[in-house]
């Protein structure tokens, strides 16, 4: 996320990348969509749904046309330098015109069209071939000011998902464990109210279990942060395969207890002050903008990629919103919990002990396996941000101070709270919005600006956007800072109502 230009790797079929996408964005924030759903009410979480579904469709498209526009700059520039070489050797006064190509390259490279290049094959020059993450085009297409902003949402957005992951699993752990002991081995999802201060084992309070738990999670897990980590194939296959068998598993058991009229839930058509966390969980849901590059680039054909993204969409909708729906009629409000499949650790949803505490532990696993690689991505994110051409960090700084930045805040905020529904909305609402909307806009607009000063105004991007009027990235963009005003103002005036 942070690195520059890596290699493309092993090629896919575009339907195995619909498959990835689809596994990347239907993550931990649909196993908080059902309380949202449950707060705001379900026709303003199924509008609000569909239209941000839309919207982050939109600007997926809009990175997906800036990835064209990125390769398309380097190509070129590849291929101006190749012909500033081989005039340089055929030069009979060698040095100094050398040196006025070398000074004055990179400007020509900047402004003048190459009709050259255009009738050599203009098909191929936007191909996608090479992977350029967001912080390479963030580099490529702003100033100094927009990338740091850049890497500013990038590594907010990160120590949100961090503080998330690291209270989901001591959250998990916490009601599986204080609910198998005493008279409550099965109540996790009753609908009893459970105090942080109520009694977990003898004079250990739920709180200080949660608090045992994330100091294990932790040690644990915490040095990765301090080393290089990566996610084997396999371990994808076998999280990817936890992931769904969970989320049929909860589908199947919810329909199962509607079809018996064992469905406790009657969910209110409206509630205007849960639409905040909703909007949160929903943009935090559809998050895989940060990860665009590594999914498009190697997929072998790209004719149709927009049409494939957007079958992808309506396959997520109608997945969420088959999840979110079974949940709030399957069980009563006040019961559904931040976590949903704590919901099914009860006794009366599922006799099965197995799938109880497979469902109940599910994050634990997930998670934990996805926590070393958010954060040693934050990690490089911090580097790449005070990284000076040519310059060093010293030992200290490189192996303790950053890895330290990284994993010490979004700890501290999970030990403060463990209220997932708040974490992922706020998440979402603010770090989120800039990078599913206000950044995939504005590469737009920068790339589309760079690419008529450099090839032309008659030149057409092959992975154009569907929405190229100038109208959408406006409206984007009055979108997402409408958002942040929003969201805002709802949190002042929750707060001044306490």
């Amino acid at each position: 996320m942070a690195g520059g230009i890596t290699d493309t790797g092993e090629l896919y079929s575009p339907y195995v990348g619909l498959v990835y996408m689809f596994n990347l964005i239907v993550g931990t924030g649909a196993l908080t969509m059902p309380k949202a759903f449950a707060t705001a009410g379900w026709l303003v979480s199924l509008v609000l749904l569909m239209f941000l579904g839309f919207m982050s469709y939109m600007t997926t498209t809009f990175v997906v046309e800036a990835m064209a526009a990125a390769n398309a700059q380097l190509r070129w520039k590849r291929m101006e330098k190749r012909k500033e070489d081989d005039e340089d050797e055929d030069s009979s006064s060698g040095v100094s015109d050398s040196d006025v190509l070398l000074q004055d390259g990179y400007e020509r490279a900047e402004t003048r069209p190459i009709l050259s290049v255009q009738r050599r094959g203009s098909a191929n020059i936007f191909e996608i071939t090479e992977r350029i993450e967001m912080g390479q085009m963030a580099s490529m297409f702003f100033n100094k000011v927009g990338v740091n902003l850049f890497y500013f949402c990038i590594i907010i957005y990160l120590y949100g998902d961090l503080a998330i992951y690291a209270a989901a699993v001591p959250v998990s752990l916490m009601q599986v464990t204080c609910s198998v002991t005493g008279n409550h081995s099965c109540s996790v999802g009753d609908g009893t109210k459970y105090n942080d201060t109520d009694k977990c084992w003898g004079p250990i309070r739920r709180i200080d279990a949660y608090r045992l738990y994330l100091a294990a999670f932790t040690l644990l897990l915490g040095p990765f942060t301090f080393f290089n980590v990566q996610k084997t194939k396999y371990l994808q296959i076998m999280t990817s395969l936890m992931r769904w068998i969970a989320f049929i598993l909860m589908i199947i058991l919810a329909l199962i207890r509607i079809s018996r009229g064992q469905a406790e839930g009657h969910p209110s058509m409206a509630q205007l002050s849960g639409i905040r966390n909703l909007f949160g969980v929903c943009v935090y849901s559809f998050m895989c903008q940060h990860s665009l590059p590594s999914l498009i680039t190697p997929i072998s054909k790209k004719k149709h990629v927009n049409k494939l993204v957007l079958l992808d969409y309506i396959l997520i909708l109608a997945f969420y919103s088959l999840l979110s729906f079974t949940a709030i009629y399957c069980f009563r409000n006040d019961t559904l919990m931040d976590m949903y499949t704590l919901n099914f650790t009860n006794c009366e949803i599922i006799n099965v002990a197995f799938i109880r505490y497979f469902l109940g532990l599910f994050p634990v696993f997930t998670i934990s396996t996805n926590f070393p690689i958010i954060a040693v991505t934050l990690r490089n994110n911090w580097k790449t941000l005070f990284h000076r051409e040519g310059g060093t960090y010293p030992w200290v700084v490189d192996r303790i101070v950053f890895p330290a930045i990284t994993l010490i805040p979004p700890v501290l905020v999970a030990f403060c709270t463990h209220d997932l529904e708040s974490l992922v909305g706020i998440t979402g609402a603010y770090a989120g919005n800039g990078i599913q909307y206000l950044i995939p806009a504005f590469l737009a607009y920068c790339s589309r600006k760079d690419t008529q000063l450099v090839f032309g105004s008659g030149t057409v991007n092959k992975h154009l956007s569907p929405f190229r009027h100038s109208f959408w990235i406006v409206f984007v963009l009055i979108w997402g800072f409408s958002c942040f005003v929003f969201v805002t103002a709802n949190i002042v005036l929750s707060e001044s109502k306490l």
